[in-house]
């Protein structure tokens, strides 16, 4: 009875989706109050309809409901709890009806946080939300179900892919998921614009904290899904180039220029058509995405379905939705005219140039990652683009980018002095080449490009403080008048400063992971030993191991280097039960350089085991600069002036009234 409550569920979340993408869009065309006010009230029918269907779904795993083809395809009544509750995602049905979900939860939240937008504009925003969510539910009714029910019921399941039964599936798919839907909303203001014909600082005001929210959760999911990649797959790297994870990164690297966008658009009415063209492609890059993962056109660990039924209604609810916006946009985009003027050197100018950069790395990431498809449709061959063209072309995008970012904040706005914001940075350029000689002259000799990266990362660090401390007075100002400046700076230039500083972190941990990692692959035997990079990996035995639905060989090995440094590592091969599939568990001790990696293969055949060892220089830092960044996101989130429709207050003279 759950699981047929869960379908109707569904069902009525389709036509409450089609009651909500029709009725508000006509009232708020003919200004009817009433048809416009039921835009909120379904929105918010349609997200308790997708948390019942959720809730049965997940019902249905937790109790290993067999008699559900989903759960009797991807779990096991052995599974722990955790990947069972997990595993509801885990698959193409489940993580399709998570989507919509996600994508009521934002209508939802527009519905309620929404009362200060025009009401024209909120009932066509949640108009447009309920549009996507009709095409999405028609997806999964028709191609993707997932209370397919089967009789008899089997006794067991056919249990989870091994690779997914990680903590890991518990938040990376949840997060990137709130990313990669979020641009749902920036692209419905966007289209609500277009229509009502007027975009201007306030509606800025009311996209920027959508997109701010999006990009914080995306940036938080393509870490965590790397995060995981690094300690489950054991080849010690954290990044492949695979399509799929170019698919994710596209819209980050899209949902940053729109953020940084709807700044000048908000302080300096300018960039009218530009935010509203990056709206667009944000969501149209997201969808993308989700066609490239379930259309079974590209091969790899992330794909989830390779049914071209699948695959060609995906496709075409890409091209209407996609091709419907932009041809709104040719419409009504020549109309949008901005007032304000700026000249190149000015912060305006900083920000448009960075967006350029960002712009053009997005569509060389796109080329990369569809040109093998065309490639094979054409039926020219096998193609294969990988670390060596993004590399080549992403890092000399990049690294002006990063130079600007620095500098841009110290410009005025409308018309910047170049000279005088370089004079106020001669400090930060000073340290940033003294640790990129020093880090050429010390570390490797051999890699300038790797020196040359560090010194962008103390660049920016350096540049950031700098401009905090302008903004404070710091050594300019009494103690007491740095204090008070201090505490009373927003929460949203400190959401900057600290993404800004994260992402500095992040670009250390990138570049000397990346340049300075040292590798050592031999067989072992329980006694021998092997040096890398200074530590001693001593392999002292290999256990068989039973866990709750696998067995596994556990080695221990001893690490020891001659500064009294000892620490144990336990990396596990395993082997489920079930699926006899095998999974690596890698053994990490994090420190404050680097990384201490070891992976257990295969027996050798002679008594011993194939071993992986690794040191990874700074690859920590990485992971404490994204934290830092999504931090940054949710403080600037939690800033008064960026929430949807709250205008600041200010504070009136005394004996003063809101009448005069």
């Amino acid at each position: 009875m759950i699981i047929e409550t869960g379908h109707f569920a569904l069902v009525m979340a389709l036509c409450v989706a089609a009651v909500q993408s029709t009725l508000p869009m006509i009232g708020a065309h003919k200004k009817h109050s009433s048809w416009m006010a039921l835009a909120s009230n379904a929105a918010l029918l349609q997200l308790l309809l997708l948390i019942i269907s959720f809730a049965a779904l997940t019902y249905a795993f937790v109790t290993s409901d067999f008699s559900v083809t989903l759960v009797l395809n991807n779990s096991h009544t052995l599974k722990p709890l955790l990947y069972k509750v997990s595993g509801v995602w885990g698959n193409h049905e489940g993580s399709m009806l998570m989507w919509v979900l996600i994508l009521a939860i934002y209508g939802g939240a527009v519905a309620i946080w929404g009362n200060n937008l025009r009401p024209t504009l909120k009932a066509r925003v949640l108009g447009v939300q309920g549009m996507l969510g009709f095409g999405f539910l028609l997806f999964i009714l028709f191609t993707s179900n997932p209370f397919n029910r089967i009789s008899p019921a089997p006794i067991d399941g056919q249990d989870l892919n091994p690779l997914l039964q990680d903590p890991g599936l518990a938040f990376h798919p949840p997060l990137l998921y709130l990313g990669y839907v979020g641009f749902s909303t920036t692209f419905s203001f966007a289209i609500a614009a277009l229509l009502e014909g007027r975009i201007d600082p306030a509606w800025a005001r009311w996209v920027r904290p959508w997109t701010l929210a999006a990009w914080g959760f995306l940036t938080g999911g393509i870490a965590l899904g790397s995060w995981w990649a690094y300690y489950e797959l054991g080849w010690g790297g954290w990044w492949f180039w695979d399509p799929v994870e170019n698919a994710s990164f596209m819209p980050w690297l899209a949902g940053t220029a729109l953020l940084h966008s709807a700044i000048v658009l908000e302080k300096r009415d300018n960039l009218k058509s530009w935010t509203i063209f990056l709206a667009i492609i944000a969501f149209a890059l997201s969808m993308l995405g989700t066609f490239l993962v379930r259309s079974g056109v590209i091969t790899s660990v992330h794909a989830f379905a390779s049914d071209p039924t699948r695959g060609v209604f995906i496709l075409a609810l890409l091209v209407v939705t996609v091709g419907s916006a932009f041809a709104l946009f040719a419409w009504r985009g020549p109309a949008l005219k901005s007032t304000g003027i700026f000249q190149p050197i000015s912060r305006e100018g900083g920000l448009l140039i960075n967006n350029f950069l960002l712009s053009v790395a997005t569509a060389s990431v796109l080329l990369g990652t569809l040109y093998p498809l065309f490639i094979d449709v054409l039926d020219l061959g096998k193609v294969s683009v990988g670390a060596p063209y993004f590399n080549s072309v992403f890092v000399p995008l990049m690294s002006p980018m990063i130079l600007i970012m620095g500098l841009g904040p110290f410009l005025n706005w409308k018309r910047g002095d170049a000279i005088l914001a370089l004079k106020q940075l001669q400090i930060a350029a000073i340290i940033a080449l003294t640790g990129a000689v020093i880090t050429w002259f010390l570390i490797d000799r051999a890699t300038v490009l790797a020196a040359f990266g560090i010194g962008l990362s103390i660049w920016l660090f350096c540049a950031t403080l700098s401009e905090l401390a302008g903004r404070i007075q710091l050594f300019r100002a009494p103690i007491i008048e740095t204090l008070r400046k201090l505490r009373r700076q927003p929460r949203s230039s400190w959401g900057m400063t600290l993404a800004h500083g994260g992402l500095a972190l992040v670009i250390a941990g990138m570049t000397a992971s990346s340049a300075w990692r040292v590798e050592s692959i031999q067989s072992m035997m329980p006694g021998d030993t092997a040096l890398v990079s200074g530590f001693e990996f001593t392999l002292k035995s290999v256990q068989n191991i039973k866990g709750p639905n696998y067995t596994a060989s556990r080695a221990n090995f001893d690490v020891t280097n001659r500064a009294s440094f000892k620490i144990s590592l336990e990396p596990e091969k395993r082997i489920y039960a079930v699926s006899r599939q095998p999974t690596t568990e890698a053994g990490i001790y994090p420190t404050f350089l680097g990384d201490l990696y070891a992976v257990i293969g295969d027996p050798d055949g002679k008594g011993g085991y194939i071993t992986r060892l690794y040191f990874n220089p700074l690859v920590t830092w990485m992971w404490f600069g994204t934290f830092i960044m999504v931090l940054g996101a949710g403080i600037s989130l939690s800033d008064r002036r960026h929430r949807v429709g709250a205008p600041a207050r200010r504070k009136l003279p005394r004996g003063a009234t809101a009448e005069t």
